[in-house]
């Protein structure tokens, strides 16, 4: 076929960093990105052109899934930031504010972007070589044998995510309930290859945040099942009760026309062949002495007729979401056709209990081994339940990844200006040779190492979203607010009472310096100091692995940006 007009040549865009539209989008992004920050963050309503669905929300994870970019540049920035998401869950927005203030910050430099690039590697070598050390300053060790700092972990999470609409008392409920669901899927029995159960949620919309409940096994809901009939399940001489998990169709239509043809002799009946199949499993389960029988699609009413006068609770259109946990939890292998059925595919339970919920009945299997476990998740309104939703599977994988590796980093702003202060300490102490081997100047590289320690305290200035001042003091380096009305002549030790973290009090006679965008702050001379007190009821903390990956993706996107000299684009 002729083409209708003719081809066109690909699209060359040369240094596309020194475009008026790239950096104006960038700039728009960030301040999207810089609103949302923080437990006072601004709510951004997202949707099409075309009407639909309307998410309300302040995770990068929404946002970023659902915010459309045209140009290359920020298609790279934000592909990025979402793989670092996919991995981790958690510090989406950090990830991205900094990158962006990275690319601002080094691109008004009159540094050449290859030594730029080079500088900002060692920078990065200098922060992650600290924040591994036994003396960082912004490091917390995680203790399992206790749980005030996995309560401060999951309680960090809940908190930055306002359009949950939770109030303290939710927030503590929440956390606890979380916490508790975790430590279910965590096996006793300690394994060279153990592998962590899961935490099914289940929801609960237009309920009260205060009905949710955790409880271990998995509840599925039946309701057929009426709670005034009592529930009796068929158990072997062991007291176990064995169940049968069927993932094939159980209603008596399984031949598709579309799959083939089949012949059937004169007078035979498809269908009554096919329910006597049925039946014939169902004396086999009998005979087995199953006492559940869970199919992920529908039972035939005959079958399960039959199943239910012989004792054995039949349990239809269960979904494929459950078939892996029901599968892991009882040990059973599902089964895929009504024509093999064999008894090394049952799996067993402990108990079989009926649960009601907000009117909903549900079934309760109650494993003998609790490695999963149901959250009956609850919140006021469709919108608030999926951030709330979203919010509990991040905490969720925070405390995963902080089992592989127990440690945590401040948070409120903490870990950003106490890296800040000491990258700027270490860069006055470095040595001829060191500028030699990076191949740069002293001024270059102080040059790049104030862009790089104001990105880092633009981050923190994020999270406040009032007219008020931002410190930093001068000993520890963390990260202070100052409620706003107050002028910047005031003494600032009257106005603070907790640094960000909350990890420090204005207790001792600190000095104070003020977190300004566009000027270079003062170098601290000395190295900040670790808090002499690491443990409190109510630090706000930070991911560690989450991020120190977020600092590296940051600065890695930002360098790859830095270095693009051409865009080329298909027109066609």
């Amino acid at each position: 076929m002729s083409r209708l007009e003719a081809k066109k040549p690909p699209l060359y865009i040369a240094e596309p960093l020194t475009t008026g539209g790239v950096s104006q989008s960038l700039s728009l992004l960030s301040g999207i990105l810089k609103s949302c920050y923080g437990p006072a963050g601004r709510l951004k309503q997202l949707h099409n052109g075309v009407g639909g669905y309307v998410c309300t929300t302040s995770q990068s994870s929404a946002i970023l899934s659902r915010l459309p970019v045209s140009h290359p540049v920020l298609g790279v920035l934000m592909a990025s930031v979402q793989n670092h998401v996919s991995r981790f869950s958690d510090c989406g927005l950090f990830t991205a504010i900094l990158c962006c203030s990275l690319i601002e910050n080094f691109k008004s430099l009159n540094v050449a972007p290859c030594t730029v690039i080079k500088i900002s590697k060692h920078l990065l070598s200098l922060c992650m070589d600290y924040l591994k050390s036994e003396a960082c300053g912004c490091r917390v060790a995680v203790d399992f044998s206790s749980v005030e700092t996995l309560l401060c972990l999951v309680r960090s999470v809940l908190r930055s995510k306002p359009a949950c609409m939770l109030n303290k008392t939710e927030v503590d409920h929440l956390t606890t309930l979380i916490l508790k669901a975790f430590l279910f899927t965590v096996p006793c029995h300690t394994e060279s290859n153990a592998v962590l159960g899961k935490c099914v949620i289940v929801p609960m919309k237009g309920r009260r945040v205060m009905d949710s409940a955790v409880l271990p096994g998995l509840l599925i809901e039946t309701p057929e099942i009426q709670l005034a009939k009592p529930l009796t399940v068929k158990g072997t001489c062991s007291d176990v009760i064995k169940i049968a998990l069927f993932c094939v169709s159980m209603s008596g239509d399984s031949f598709n026309p579309k799959e083939g043809t089949i012949t059937v002799h004169h007078r035979i009946s498809l269908e009554m062949s096919e329910l006597n199949q049925l039946l014939n499993v169902g004396k086999q389960l009998v005979n087995d002495e199953v006492g559940l029988v869970v199919c992920q699609k529908v039972i035939h009413p005959s079958l399960k007729q039959y199943l239910t006068e012989n004792g054995v609770i039949a349990v239809e259109r269960a979904g494929l979401s459950l078939m892996e946990p029901l599968s892991r939890m009882t040990g059973s292998k599902p089964i895929a056709s009504i024509h093999d059925l064999s008894p090394s595919c049952y799996g067993s339970l402990k108990d079989v209990c009926i649960e009601t919920f907000a009117s909903k009945n549900f079934v309760h299997l109650i494993p003998n081994d609790t490695v999963i476990c149901s959250l009956i998740l609850c919140n006021r309104n469709e919108t608030a339940w999926d951030e709330l939703k979203r919010a509990c599977e991040t905490a969720e994988h925070v405390l995963q990844l902080t089992l592989k590796e127990p440690l945590a980093l401040l948070g409120g702003g903490c870990t950003e200006t106490h890296l800040a202060s000491y990258i700027r300490h270490k860069s006055y102490s470095l040595s001829t040779s060191s500028f030699e081997d990076i191949d740069c100047s002293q001024t270059q590289y102080q040059l790049v190492t104030d862009g790089f320690c104001r990105s880092l305290e633009s981050v923190a200035r994020s999270l406040n979203h009032e007219d008020g001042e931002i410190l930093a003091d001068m000993v520890y380096g963390h990260c202070w607010f100052v409620p706003p009305g107050f002028p910047s002549v005031s003494s600032w030790s009257d106005l603070v009472s907790n640094c960000g973290c909350g990890i420090n009090s204005n207790g001792e006679n600190l000095k104070w310096r003020l977190l300004q965008g566009q000027f270079g702050s003062p170098v601290i001379q000395d190295c900040p100091k670790e808090p002499l007190v690491k443990v409190a009821d109510f630090l706000t903390l930070d991911c560690y692995a989450a991020k120190c990956s977020g600092l590296q993706v940051a600065l890695e996107t930002a360098s790859l940006i830095l270095d693009l000299l051409y865009i080329i684009k298909d027109q066609n």
